[in-house]
């Protein structure tokens, strides 16, 4: 049976959710009420209906009774009157219901496009899925283990529940479940656990409702005082350790009790936080404002079809892996190709010398590998030549065929074929070329004596001592210390069980330094080449006819940027340090500098080092007046430079972001600033985005700062074209064709902390309130707060739709753009973005950790192959 509601809205698929609450909105009718199911008035009758919400803004009737005991079933007895009292219940509901209707004061309660009874649901979950997922059996096999004297301490129960990571939180809990039961020990036996557990891990809207509305009522007096909502938002800011909602707890406080307590009495009641519920958010992460019917479409294009013959799913694993790598294959197997041709010829070409005859197969592989050595020492110095990739990158075509965003794994994969070529030479001459010389007869050194003269070697010592032992030696050495300093584990200090002595001699700054022993290596190889013992034509010497061309071009490079860097110094701006350990420099655009959005520049501190350079991406767009970067303090010279901007900045006004700042043009004491050089600009992956209509772009942390850029250049150049094509059609009745690609981006940036917010305060507040068109769109993560949806987060939740509908601004991120919680879900991420374009090429940008370049690359793959949108995944490399 329906009630139907006066004037419906058109059918939609019915979704009927099981709700029991209040239908009168006088405040008379929930006077002082601890159960929204409990209507009791000395001179009205009133009856409990439990019904179902439907989307079409219909109601299902499941159970009526009587506000008395005994009403219902004393009256249902009557057969006679059974009809008359039904109908007459029925119409006192539907009046009310059409009541309800017209006189809710809370104004955004919306059950047409979205059910407000399952929002509310959504919005109360007391623990996680993987902890509601458990029942029973598990919380009594907890019990067991941690009970003390058969009963289970309060100050293990958030572990007994599955909450052990809040355990402030689960305390609450505790403390609202044993109160409404009267419960005063810290106790609890196995028999109330269970009903512990009934109660909040119960999926009905009444129960959680209630759970909830006791744990901020405190005193069990059926009201919320404005002191309890403070304590309630300390408890949860602390829970999601949201620092800034913690410290004005008690102005949010005031602004739910403004906004709730409509009567002025000082509380708010059962009904209220009802209210509350049922309206939530308007917006969703989850981005269910798709098309319902493509977006199903989708989801079946993307179920996985299992191959069940082998060699089928091999050969499609191997096809889809050529279409995706086919630059990066096509340029390791010519690299490979070129390394065996030269191995091959040396190897042929000493099989037929007079020295095979005494040292064997053992000098051909030696002669193979020193001549890919030669090579790949050669090749090693042109992925790093920086300008010239970004000239290559910016000027031609080639990086649609050249893969010049992994330059930097391309140089690694030459440093093994170095690593292989050394290990082929030295090893093939220590382990059995020498020996074999050592102990060959009097007739087979005769054949020797042109090379090694007319006395024969006795000992190594020999061959070491001579140009050509020490040269390789010392090499060998040099090379092992800056491989090894290279590798990740040194590089970025994840070494963690050494000696402190030890581990001074990691980090950046001795992959930096060690590095550069590179020089020495250079010349040495050289020398080593000269002085050979097989050959001594000097057009057979072609150690230098390999080096020439790659020295001479990376020579140039270095001089072209030391020249270019230490022209002119850049004069400070601004300066600021931000929580996190983030300094943001704003300093003068040298004269003539010109880049692009997602490319990066060298920066120099010469109060650290003369000679230390550091690539950080540019946070400011093209078009601005002035030059910025962000820098985050990971490393040994991120923290000392930190530390030095630090003596001379000062602490913020209240009105300005930022812990410490220095605003130089505002400002009549002029601070002294250290001299900073900067070397650039850079390609990257990033500068790519002008290529495609849609972006995706993907920050975490401080990953955000490329894409910081390209966010506002694409909002620049949208409104340039724009003031161009009105222009055009003035002057000539012509519309100007756009030169910019880019008309929709789409950013995502997820942070842990609540203070990483303030980095880029300003551009977000900067493209909410300049993008009318709705060109970008913005989404900030915060992966502190639990997920929307846990009760930790819920009032936080409410909070933030409170005060964003009334005052415009995020309570977690301080910004126009609202803030969601936990981590996205990227499958609905790149789902949402092919249901809005299809057919078109979408590119994806990303940079960050390496953690989550395999799960977006993997769905990029995946939704290109099985939709009609394309995605392109680029990640950030330096």
């Amino acid at each position: 049976m329906e009630i139907q509601a006066e004037n419906p809205l058109p059918e939609k698929e019915s979704k009927r959710v099981g709700h029991s609450g209040p239908l009168v909105t006088s405040s008379k009718m929930r006077s002082n009420s601890n159960r929204s199911a409990r209507f009791k008035e000395d001179d009205q009758c009133y009856v409990e209906v439990t019904l179902d919400v439907c989307d079409d803004d219909t109601f299902v009737l499941r159970n009526i009774r009587g506000a008395e005991p005994e009403s219902t079933s004393a009256r249902l007895e009557r057969r006679p009157s059974l009809a008359s009292q039904l109908s007459f219940k029925l119409k006192k509901v539907s009046n009310e219901l059409k009541r309800m209707k017209s006189s809710l004061s809370f104004k955004k309660v919306d059950m047409s496009t979205k059910p407000g009874v399952a929002r509310a649901l959504k919005g109360l979950k007391l623990m996680t899925k993987n902890v509601c997922s458990e029942g029973w059996p598990e919380i009594e096999i907890r019990f067991d283990e941690l009970a003390v004297d058969g009963t289970l301490p309060k100050s293990v129960f958030g572990q007994c529940i599955g909450m052990k990571e809040s355990s402030e939180f689960a305390g609450e809990v505790f403390d609202s479940l044993a109160r409404r039961r009267g419960i005063t020990s810290c106790c609890v036996t196995k028999e109330e656990l269970r009903e512990f557990w009934e109660q909040i891990s119960d999926h009905s809207f009444n129960a959680k409702l209630q759970t909830f509305f006791d744990m901020v009522d405190k005193n069990a007096d059926g009201r919320i005082s404005e002191e309890e909502v403070k304590e309630i938002i300390t408890l949860s800011a602390s829970a999601n350790k949201l620092s800034k909602i913690l410290e004005q707890a008690e102005e949010y406080a005031a602004l739910i009790m403004e906004e709730l307590d409509q009567d002025n009495l000082g509380y708010i009641d059962l009904y209220n936080l009802e209210m509350l519920l049922l309206s939530g958010p308007t917006q969703s992460s989850n981005l269910e404002t798709d098309s319902h019917i493509q977006s199903r479409l989708l989801s079946e294009k993307l179920v996985a079809t299992k191959e069940h013959n082998p060699i089928r799913r091999w050969c499609r694993r191997l096809s889809y892996f050529v279409e995706d790598n086919w630059r990066r294959i096509w340029v390791i197997v010519l690299w490979l190709l070129i390394c065996m041709g030269l191995f091959a010829w040396k190897f042929i070409q000493y099989r037929h010398r007079e020295v095979f005859h005494v040292m064997g197969y053992c000098v051909c592989i030696a002669k193979g590998g020193a001549e890919t050595l030669k090579f790949n020492m050669a090749l090693i110095l042109l992925p790093v030549c920086r300008n010239t990739i970004t000239w290559l990158r910016s000027k031609t075509k080639l990086g649609g065929v050249v893969p010049f965003d992994d330059n930097i794994n391309f140089h690694k994969v030459i440093a093994f074929g170095i690593v292989v070529g050394v290990g082929l030479h030295a090893g093939s001459h220590l382990t059995c070329d020498f020996p074999k010389l050592l102990h060959s007869t009097n007739d087979q050194y005769d054949k020797m004596k042109p090379f090694f003269g007319q006395k024969r070697p006795n000992d190594y010592w020999w061959f070491v001592k001579g140009t050509e032992g020490w040269t390789g030696v010392v090499m060998i050495a040099l090379m092992l210390v800056a491989y090894t300093l290279a590798q990740p584990w040194f590089r970025r200090n994840r070494l963690r069980n050494i000696p402190k002595t030890l581990k001074k001699l990691t980090g950046f700054n001795a992959f930096w330094y060690s590095h550069h022993l590179f020089i020495i290596v250079y010349i040495l190889f050289i020398i080593h080449g000269y002085f050979l013992y097989l050959s001594k034509n000097w057009d057979k010497k072609t150690t230098w006819m390999y080096l020439a061309f790659p020295v001479i071009m990376y020579a140039c490079e270095r001089f072209l940027r030391a020249f270019r860097s230490g022209y002119e110094s850049v004069k400070i701006l601004k300066v600021a340090v931000y929580p996190g350990n983030v300094l943001a420099l704003h300093v003068s655009k040298p004269q003539g500098l010109k880049y692009t959005s997602g490319q990066y520049i060298y920066i120099n501190c010469s109060a650290i080092s003369p000679f230390q350079w550091h690539p950080f991406s540019i946070t400011s767009a093209p078009g601005d007046d002035y030059l910025s970067v962000h820098i985050r303090t990971l490393g040994d010279w991120t923290s000392q430079l930190k530390y030095i901007f630090s003596q001379v900045c000062q602490r913020p006004p209240i009105e300005h972001s930022g812990l410490l700042r220095a605003d130089i043009e505002q400002t009549n004491i002029q601070p002294r600033m250290p001299r900073l050089l900067i070397d650039g600009p850079y390609g990257a992956p990033a500068q790519d985005y002008k290529n495609y209509e849609v972006l995706l772009l993907v920050g975490l942390g401080i990953g955000a700062t490329p894409l910081i850029s390209i966010l506002k250049d694409v909002l620049n150049n949208i409104k340039r074209q724009k003031e161009l094509e009105a222009q055009m059609l003035v002057e000539n009745g012509v519309k100007r064709k756009s030169t910019f690609a880019t008309k929709r981006a789409y950013f995502y940036w997820i942070t842990r902390e609540q203070g990483s917010f303030e980095w880029f305060r300003g551009v977000m507040n900067e493209v909410a309130e300049n993008d009318l068109d709705g060109v970008i769109e913005l989404h900030n993560y915060c992966t502190s707060v639990y997920e929307e949806g846990d009760a930790r987060s819920a009032l936080i939740t409410m909070l933030q739709s409170i005060n964003h509908a009334k005052n415009g601004v995020d309570v977690v991120s301080g910004t126009r753009v609202k803030t969601h919680f936990a981590r996205p879900n990227w499958r609905n991420v790149f789902k949402h973005v092919a249901v809005k374009h299809p057919d078109q090429k979408v590119g994806v940008f990303y940079c960050g950790a390496h953690g989550l370049v395999g799960e977006l690359k993997r769905l990029a793959i995946d939704f290109s192959r099985k939709t009609e949108t394309k995605f392109d995944f680029h990640k950030e490399n330096f």
